[in-house]
């Protein structure tokens, strides 16, 4: 017996299928912004201009390095490194150690203390500053878990760490890290031998020497030096070192003769949104986004003002 229901169920079906051939195709989501379009449009007020009174002039024969210095974190050291440079310390001495995956180092390697070039009005002795009080510091926090300490983020453009339940911070030994060398004493660094980070991130040497600072344009021209062939990346012969022209505070140099720079504010949503745009990258290469991001592979974004959008 022929079912009386069929007919029906074939208007209804052709019915749907006609509704959902007439429905508007669902709009596809836009792309989300890259780094550098988030960058592009970001407002002058998210972006600072660093203090020419803490900020270094490495003149090396290829060009000039700019070093940023934290006082929040190590006043003392800072304030030996900014005398060391007024007086002209580091000038006419040289980058003595490259080591592969790790430093670059700076100042004087005369082994025989008598002959060291003189510290002038530096303090010849300093207590360690491995770590402070995190109260006072507008840190932003990273959302991710990180290995090394409880918290990590950024306090006015430096890589940090912090322990809440101690109530301490500190800097992180990212990749253009500034510290000043010491021998076994904790206080035994003053601040004239310095290094740089070129290699994967030593976290292992976090709150166990000072950061004074960091690199914040032309690291490569520390980077591509070439490796020291003797341990710990030495040279042995001195020819073969990099020489220092000088190393000047900003504010020494005449201000028509100084390097205009701009650093993304670490505290302003354009940072936030930089870190979303790293932690998940969306663009068309990336098939799965990681959801995470390792406080020294975030980018801190530096630009010159006449240039206009960053990079």
């Amino acid at each position: 017996m022929p079912n009386p229901c069929l007919p029906t169920f074939a208007l209804l079906a052709l019915l749907a299928s006609s509704a959902i051939a007439q429905e508007p195709p669902a709009e596809e989501a836009a792309p989300a912004p890259s780094m550098q379009e988030i960058l592009d449009a970001s407002p002058a007020a998210h972006w600072r201009t660093p203090d020419p009174g803490q900020t270094l002039y490495m003149d090396l024969d290829a060009g000039t390095v700019i070093i940023e210095l934290a006082p929040r974190f190590a006043p003392a050291h800072v304030a030996n490194v900014r005398a060391l440079a007024k007086e002209g310390f580091w000038d006419g001495l040289s980058i003595y150690r490259s080591q592969d995956n790790f430093v670059v180092q700076f100042g004087d390697p005369t082994e025989e203390e008598a002959d060291r070039k003189t510290l002038g009005s530096a303090e010849p002795h300093l207590p360690a500053e491995f770590e402070r009080p995190a109260r006072g510091l507008e840190f932003t926090t990273l959302p991710d878990h990180d290995g090394w300490a409880p918290e990590v983020g950024f306090v006015e453009g430096f890589p940090a760490a912090r322990d809440p339940d101690a109530g301490l911070a500190w800097m992180a030994h990212c990749y253009g890290a500034l510290g000043a060398g010491r021998d076994m004493a904790a206080d035994s660094s003053n601040g004239a031998e310095l290094y740089v980070v070129t290699g994967q991130s030593p976290r292992q040497l976090d709150r166990n020497i000072t950061l004074v600072g960091r690199v914040v344009r032309d690291m490569e021209l520390l980077s591509v030096i070439p490796r020291g062939p003797e341990p710990m990346g030495m040279y042995e012969d001195a020819s073969a070192r990099t020489p220092i022209r000088s190393i000047r505070l900003a504010s020494e140099v005449p201000e028509d003769k100084r390097i205009a720079l701009e650093l993304l504010r670490t505290d302003s949503p354009t940072f936030e949104a930089v870190v979303e745009a790293r932690r998940n990258r969306r663009d068309g290469w990336y098939k799965r986004p990681a959801g995470h991001i390792d406080l020294c592979n975030v980018p801190l974004p530096v630009r010159t003002p006449s240039d206009g959008p960053a990079s």
